[in-house]
């Protein structure tokens, strides 16, 4: 006679993935492509909808709408058979294995990935907690960004000046998109102020990288200023906000967007799990928790100790295959697998104008339509896998 070899209710191992980032969007679609027998899964996320950073710029550019870059979280928990929680975690207690949430919820796990990414550092800057607007989390930053485009839609003659803090690959793309887009809506009078605290703009990019983008930053008619390191962020009589920088320099701006070095929630470090001096978790090359062998990380929240690797969404992407697979295998009780991230990667990034610009390595090709044009497809192809109408 044969045996039922499907898992009784009581030996169900608990999944819970915090976070709808891209690696967790990527181990959704791999669980409903290869469902694993013995799981019970589960998605926790404070939004419906989850951005995609590479089609971000672009979006706000004027090339894609809303839905063209987020992933519909409901509709891909749905594909993976995942209960779906729309909720802020707030704490975990490691001892019991429970997620604690906002509302009240209590979610116990076997299991628990952390994909939750992370925010621009800017609580040790004077007013900039209060007074600007942060890049993420991408949600309220777009609810800004909608409000600035409806007032230039409504009185184009306004004069407006923005002020973008931070001149890392981030800061660039966004100053570049939002000057792309606001000028689609026809404003007659716009200024855009990019401050970078060190003497050249994407310090971490190919000095090649660094020349060609200063030159287009500054060709598009952003005022750039380098080595402005911002200490105070105050509001004046006149509505606007004043930017100081330690040099002395101040200026006034209209709205001030804050796209500087990424910080990480602080209910993770609070919550015991090990992580380094910024609160991001310290992972191994399994992508699981050097202090607590049950919990994983991938994306911005994670720090690999035997990589150095930059808070960037390819490495996020990249991670969502093994990070499934790793998570299937502990499930299956089966050995994990190392993730070995790419040494060089591509990059291209756009200039809000239908160009991009490629780099890898020590390899650069200036902005041109198609490298845009190839970022595009990549794009597109790599969101038309969550869709599942």
């Amino acid at each position: 006679m044969q045996q039922n070899s499907q898992p009784s209710l009581k030996n169900l191992k608990n999944l819970v993935l915090i976070g709808g980032g891209h690696s967790h969007a990527i181990v959704l679609k791999l669980f409903g492509n290869q469902p694993v027998a013995g799981v019970n899964l589960t998605l926790i996320t404070s939004d419906q909808y989850t951005p995609y950073s590479g089609m971000l710029p672009g979006h706000i550019a004027g090339f894609y709408n809303y839905s063209h870059c987020h992933i519909d979280l409901p509709n891909l928990s749905k594909f993976a058979n995942a209960q779906l929680y729309l909720d802020q975690v707030v704490g975990l207690d490691l001892e019991s294995n429970q997620v604690f949430c906002a509302n009240g919820t209590v979610v116990n796990f076997d299991i628990l990935s952390l994909d939750i990414g992370s925010t621009p550092a800017k609580l040790s800057v004077s007013g900039a907690a209060e007074y600007t607007i942060a890049a993420k989390p991408v949600k309220q930053f777009l609810e800004h960004w909608y409000k600035l485009q409806n007032m230039v839609s409504e009185n184009p003659q306004k004069q407006l000046s923005i002020g973008v803090v931070g001149g890392g690959a981030g800061g660039v793309e966004l100053a570049l998109s939002m000057l792309a887009g606001l000028q689609k809506l026809g404003i007659e009078n716009l200024t855009v102020h990019l401050f970078q605290r060190t003497g050249e703009l994407m310090p971490n990019h190919h000095p090649s990288v660094r020349g060609i983008m200063r030159d287009v930053v500054i060709n598009k008619g952003v005022k750039l200023h380098l080595g402005e390191n911002v200490c105070e962020v105050a509001p004046t009589r006149d509505n606007q906000l004043e930017i100081t920088s330690e040099s002395g320099l101040k200026l006034k701006c209209n709205q001030v967007f804050w796209v500087t070095q990424a910080s990480a929630a602080n209910w993770v470090k609070d919550s015991g799990i090990a992580t380094d001096e910024k609160g991001f978790i310290l992972v191994n090359d399994h992508l699981q928790s050097i202090s607590h062998p049950q919990i994983f990380a991938a994306g911005d929240i994670a720090t690999m100790i035997n990589y150095h690797l930059p808070k960037a969404g390819v490495f996020a992407v990249r991670q969502g295959k093994p990070l499934y697979e790793n998570l299937r295998r502990l499930i299956l009780n089966k050995s994990l697998k190392p993730y070995k991230p790419q040494k060089e990667y591509l990059s291209l990034i756009g200039t809000g104008d239908g160009r991009a610009l490629a780099t890898r390595g020590n390899f650069t090709l200036p902005p041109h339509h198609l490298l845009w044009h190839w970022k595009d497809c990549i794009d597109r192809r790599f969101m038309a896998q969550f869709r599942h109408d």
